[in-house]
């Protein structure tokens, strides 16, 4: 998380993103010989890394199109950049932001994803995986402000996730699973 926290550009921050996924991933799986948990942990990784795929388009466009990654060059170039380019990265990131923060329609991994032991399961999960998506989006910021479509895309994923999280969780008999959803 440090990495991902610290990073002063979009590579180092994608290697941190891909530490937690892994952390993640490595901790769901635990009690690999239960057939459920090791599916979790399977689930997990796979939704994941569809995530994950947009978030690295995304950086190969920066770089295509700015010659960096670093965030103070990306950030000062961006204005000069295309309102259609920066709306393909910003949605690109977004894809990386829901797969991480399990969000439409990528979200079915994190009830599951209880499956680990339960104390670092939900510090995992809660404080770590979830907030990822988000930290990275208000990284990026400064993208996001140059495409209000991108905003307009986040805002109704974002309302409709919580909806169906919601309605979801309010019918679970499994208490983790309750929670994982809340999240």
């Amino acid at each position: 998380m440090l990495l991902l926290v610290l990073g002063s550009n979009f590579v180092i921050l994608y290697a941190g993103w891909e530490g937690v996924g892994l952390c993640s991933y490595l901790l769901i799986g635990y009690w690999f010989k239960d057939q459920d948990n090791s599916s979790a942990g399977k689930k997990a990784f796979i939704m994941n890394r569809i995530g994950d795929f947009g978030f690295l388009i995304a950086v190969f466009a920066l770089v295509s199109q700015f010659g960096t990654t670093s965030f103070a060059e990306v950030f000062q170039q961006a204005p000069k950049a295309t309102t259609g380019f920066i709306t393909m990265v910003t949605l690109l990131l977004f894809v990386g932001a829901i797969g991480k923060s399990a969000q439409i329609p990528l979200y079915t991994w994190l009830p599951d994803a209880m499956a680990g032991p339960t104390p670092v399961s939900a510090l995992i999960h809660a404080a770590t995986m979830v907030t990822a998506g988000v930290y990275m989006i208000a990284r990026s910021h400064v993208l996001y402000d140059l495409a209000p479509v991108s905003q307009t895309f986040g805002a109704v994923s974002g309302r409709e996730t919580s909806i169906l999280a919601a309605t979801i969780a309010i019918k679970q008999d499994e208490i983790k699973k309750g929670l994982a959803y809340s999240t």
